[in-house]
């Protein structure tokens, strides 16, 4: 029986996530943007409020995907990419973390596990009650009893199966009207859930027929625009529309992801269908960037600062176009400029720093380099690309033992756990035993992973 609880919002890309392997499952492509990730951050903030929770003891994280799909593990909410790109504004977005949020709040994972743990023991008492009669029926000769034993096992174990997907089904349909009551509360719009659920519906059209609605984990999107769309309507905030300069914050990351993902075809047609002016400049700069000359990307992204020049993600934009154009020094400035301009402290904007220092590979600029590579790592300790930089920052200092912590700190957030326990054993061998270093070495070394699918 499979553990590991993830409550999804989205059917279409919930019944694609299990018929992948379970290898490919287990590592989603995480993406850390300090943009984006601010957005949503933004986007949460009140809904947690809303719903009670503490927002330091959430995540938000983003899975690099184009389906439309959000789901929940644990204290995390997982996004897909897909999901911003294809959501048209804000209110959107917000409906699908409030929905997650619901699921949070009303404590389903903790139920579900506990129906798995029924439908588990449902299932194993149907096959053993199954497995005697055949054998009873078998030692008689009976051979119409042997095949009637057979059948008993496998009728409990779908009889649980169903049961457990009927469960899932209502605690979907209960997270959506705790998302209704979410968004009234903060006064917004529960119009984007609609709007998602209508665009779920248009995705389903071809094969909706061919569901059999019993035997998916979430209601079909008509049953659930039925569900909502009455208290929705009532809503006073219906009509709300999302605040000009959080909608144009919407276009801006939906840029970046388009750019970034799916490449400069893509972005030039998302600046020529975005209402955005601003947006549509910052997708053709990344895609100059990315696919073209850094720079002749410098004077767009230059021109998109002068314009609003207090925005750190811009500044943080130049600053990795620098770097690609080779010039690591300004590279190293303009993400100064953005650490500074930060209001939120973002601990990638200060690993970026760290890295563009460590290419600079002076002394003086190394030595800045792990200062505020540690920083940011205490910050954020599961940064992998955070601890790379360092490692490569102590391995020019010539700090070899600091680099090989570095490295299995690296791997060991990456999930590479055999890599890892290489470089913590190295790295013990050039510290004192039971020193603080050799101590967090000796940890990573004997780390046991939980087994696959539990």
């Amino acid at each position: 029986m499979v553990r590991k609880i993830a409550t999804s919002f989205a059917l279409v890309a919930f019944a694609i996530a299990t018929a992948m392997p379970a290898r490919a499952q287990s590592r989603p492509p995480i993406v850390r943007d300090a943009e984006i990730e601010e957005l949503l951050v933004d986007y949460a903030r009140p809904l947690y409020k809303a719903a009670g929770l503490r927002a330091d003891r959430t995540d938000i994280i983003l899975v690099n995907s184009s389906a439309f799909n959000a789901f929940v593990s644990g204290t995390k909410i997982f996004i897909h990419t897909g999901t911003i790109v294809r959501s048209e504004t804000p209110n959107e977005v917000i409906g699908v973390l409030a929905h997650e949020i619901g699921h949070l709040a009303g404590g389903h994972q903790d139920r579900l596990r506990q129906q798995l743990d029924r439908a588990q023991t449902i299932a194993t008492v149907s096959a053993i009650l199954g497995a005697t009669a055949a054998v009873a029926a078998g030692s008689a000769g009976n051979s119409a009893g042997v095949s009637a034993g057979g059948g008993l096992a496998m009728g409990g174990a779908e009889a649980a199966r169903r049961g457990l997907l009927t469960y899932q089904r209502s605690e979907e349909l209960t997270a959506d009207r705790a998302a209704i009551g979410y968004l009234e509360k903060t006064g917004q719009s529960p119009k984007g859930m609609l709007v998602t659920f209508e665009r779920l519906q248009r995705d389903l059209s071809l094969v909706s027929d061919r569901i059999n609605p019993y035997k998916v984990s979430h209601p079909l999107p008509r049953e659930r625009i039925s569900a909502l769309q009455d208290t929705a309507r009532k809503s006073r905030f219906f009509n709300k529309t999302d605040p000009a300069a959080l909608q144009e914050r919407h276009e801006m990351a939906r840029a970046k992801i388009i750019a970034y993902v799916s490449g400069p075809g893509a972005a030039e047609s998302f600046a020529q269908s975005t209402k955005s002016k601003k947006a549509a400049q910052y997708a053709r700069a990344i895609a100059k960037f990315l696919y073209g000359s850094p720079r002749e990307a410098l004077p767009m992204i230059d021109k998109l600062i002068a314009g609003d020049p207090s925005n750190p993600y811009l500044h943080e934009m130049k600053g990795e176009i620098q770097l690609k154009a080779g010039d690591a020094r300004a590279a190293a400035d303009a993400f100064s400029k953005a650490a500074r301009l930060d209001k939120q402290g973002s601990s990638l904007i200060q690993s970026e720093l760290g890295h563009a220092l460590v290419l600079q590979g002076d002394p003086q600029s190394l030595r800045r380099a792990v200062g505020e590579l540690e920083v940011a790592l205490s910050l954020d300790p599961v940064n992998p690309q955070g601890y790379r930089y360092l490692a490569m920052a102590y391995g020019r200092l010539g700090e070899v033992g600091e680099a090989d912590l570095a490295t299995a700190e690296q791997h060991f957030h990456s999930g590479l756990y055999k890599e890892a326990a290489v470089f913590a054993a190295r790295a013990k061998r050039r510290f004192p035993p039971r020193s603080p270093q050799w101590l967090r070495a000796d940890d990573i070394q004997r780390f046991k992973p939980p087994k696959r699918g539990r």
